[in-house]
């Protein structure tokens, strides 16, 4: 009976194994699926809609050929669209579930002079490659998302391309049959095991049985050689190396059987495997606009400003750090680089912060300008700095305006950078102050202390700034009396920058702000006979050409500060959350 279940086992075994490998071989069908795309026309980029891309469940892999160098890059289709405004393209859309093909003029003319757009390395993109020949990349973008492809920007954009999606063809049931037959097969190799012993054991003597034939007696003459107990069963060596090859097999070939089904899609999945925690979550409202930038993407810029403004600090070249900053910022480094030409002691401005960013809030805009504040950590054990980085247009780069060191360990309700935040206007009425009158407010509050209108409207014991103005103030003030308190005069004022403002809301109705304050101390002739010398002042000296005026000299410092506006019904006061400060111009009273 053994040998009858033993035989039973195999065969389910035999099913089993086979209906699984089957399921993953010859039962399996396709493991993805393609669209071969033909550009036609002269074209310089090709814009693959996201339709396009999501006209097919699972991951996109986009495959581009073309002899030459190949470019592609992804964004938010509306970004694609305003940057392909100045240039011809062909587009990839689907309509009626079919790939439709569409020429593009250009809608946005270039003036005179102006040269091609080029794609490297714009800040809309959320990535870009670039590839030689043949350029292979895995993507997954949804559908509000495409995908641009160009040679270079002049040349015809590639025309072999293809769209390859994976095809969901799981077998859950393939692993468990394999090794369900595996267990089977286990199962029917001890069942004959158990019976090929059991019958060797009914082989014995039994006490009852059939008279035994006449025997003839042996004869145990026999040569040297083949002396020795003559005996039915084989010795103990052979049935040990006999049992060892035996039972060897099936272990192996379990082994073998179990690992060829153990692949994640040939077992049956239960449940989603993971339990989300809870979290606080901010739903932005449905007329709100698209965060301008990605966290990666934000940090991306961020190194690329730092990177540029680091070779334009080597080069003391104003005009190559142009090209990343603007505002007070970029006048505060074309000054630096004058005096560093012609003073020996001058300090140059530290360099950008870049690297991972501890906070970024991105604007919620859909249109231009564009703005992102981002904070990063400084090295060792510095202080973090803020930024407000702004895009001018679709085609230009974000350029850092306004950086300052943070002072202040106050805890914003800031919205997560996946949603952003409103812009504010420079006239809101809805802060305690409108960002437009921030700058002069406090500049106010600089010039005429507690006797300021808008005293009351800041947090005095947290600024660090105002108390380091004042100690500044009241070193050069002493400075200038060791020599010229008996011919001239000594005055400070500040006044709002001409720097525009920059307000994003936070999520208690307040907001931040950036601003340029300037503080200008003026020293005039105390007589119509003095004359103001600056022999011992290289600064004044260098920016102004002169030694000495009878009219006096003023010197501006440009001022970059960052503030938290609370809203008007709060009661809570404007704080001061972190500063720069460096010489912007000198000139001769006139």
């Amino acid at each position: 009976m053994r040998f009858v279940w033993a035989v039973v086992a195999f065969v389910l075994a035999a099913v089993m194994i086979g209906a699984g490998i089957a399921q993953r071989t010859v039962f399996q069908g396709p493991t993805s699926v393609s669209q071969p795309i033909e550009v036609t026309g002269n074209a310089p980029y090709v814009l693959i809609d996201g339709a396009v891309l999501n006209s097919h469940e699972g991951t996109q892999t986009l495959r581009v050929e073309d002899s030459g160098p190949i470019f592609a890059a992804y964004g938010r289709t509306a970004d694609l669209k305003n940057w392909l405004a100045k240039a011809d393209y062909t587009a990839l859309t689907v309509k009626a579930g079919a790939l439709e093909t569409t020429s593009v003029s250009s809608s946005e003319p270039r003036a005179d002079g102006e040269q091609p757009i080029t794609p490297q390395g714009s800040d809309l993109w959320l990535d870009e490659f670039q590839q030689d020949d043949v350029l292979v990349t895995p993507l997954k973008l949804p559908a509000g998302m495409s995908v641009l492809v160009a040679a270079d920007g002049v040349e015809p954009a590639p025309r072999e391309l293809s769209l390859t999606w994976p095809v969901a063809n799981s077998t859950p049931w393939a692993g468990p049959l394999i090794v369900g037959g595996a267990l089977f097969l286990a199962a029917g190799i001890v069942l004959y095991l158990l019976g090929v012993r059991h019958v060797r054991r009914s082989r014995g003597p039994r006490r009852k049985g059939l008279p035994l034939a006449v025997t003839e007696p042996i004869d145990l003459a026999v040569d040297e050689e083949s002396k020795g107990v003559i005996s039915a069963a084989p010795t103990r060596r052979q049935l040990t190396r006999g049992k060892r090859a035996f039972v060897a097999l099936p272990i192996v070939a379990v082994s073998a059987l179990v690992l060829a089904g153990c692949s994640a899609d040939a077992w049956p999945q239960f449940g989603s495997g993971a339990t989300p925690s809870p979290s606080q979550t901010v739903v932005a409202p449905k007329d709100q606009e698209s965060p301008v930038v990605t966290q990666a993407q934000a940090e991306r810029i961020v190194d690329s400003i730092a990177t540029a403004v680091a070779a334009a600090d080597e080069a003391r070249d104003a005009t190559a750090a142009a090209t990343r900053l603007d505002g007070t910022a970029l006048a505060a480094r074309e000054t630096n680089y004058r005096l560093l030409a012609s003073v020996p002691d001058q300090k140059p401005i530290a360099p950008i912060a870049s690297g991972a960013l501890q906070v970024i809030l991105p604007e919620a805009n859909d249109e231009w300008p564009r703005t992102f504040f981002a904070v990063a950590s400084a090295e060792g054990d510095g202080a973090a700095t803020v930024m407000s980085i702004t895009q001018r247009d679709a085609w230009s780069p974000y350029k850092l305006t306004y950086a300052a060191t943070l002072t202040s360990d106050t805890k914003l309700n800031l919205a997560p950078a996946d949603v952003g935040a409103i812009p504010i206007a420079a006239d809101s009425p809805f802060l305690a102050i409108a960002p437009g009158e921030l700058a002069g407010a406090y500049a106010d509050v600089l010039t005429k202390g507690a006797d300021s209108e808008f005293a009351d409207l800041f947090d005095t014991a947290d600024d660090a700034f105002q108390k380091t103005l004042d100690q500044d103030r009241a070193d050069r003030l002493a400075s200038f009396n060791q020599t010229g308190a008996s011919t001239g005069i000594m005055t400070f004022a500040a006044a709002a920058g001409s720097s525009a403002p920059v307000a994003l809301a936070t999520l208690d109705s307040g907001a931040i702000v950036a601003v340029t304050v300037d503080d200008v101390d003026t020293v005039t002739p105390a007589s119509t006979d003095a004359v103001i010398k600056v022999e011992n002042n290289p600064v004044v000296q260098t920016l102004t050409g002169v030694t000495q005026s009878s009219t006096g000299f003023s010197t501006t410092y440009g001022n970059q500060l960052f503030f938290f506006v609370p809203s008007q019904s709060s009661k809570e006061r404007i704080q001061l959350l972190g500063y720069s400060s460096n010489t912007l111009s000198a000139k001769v009273i006139g």
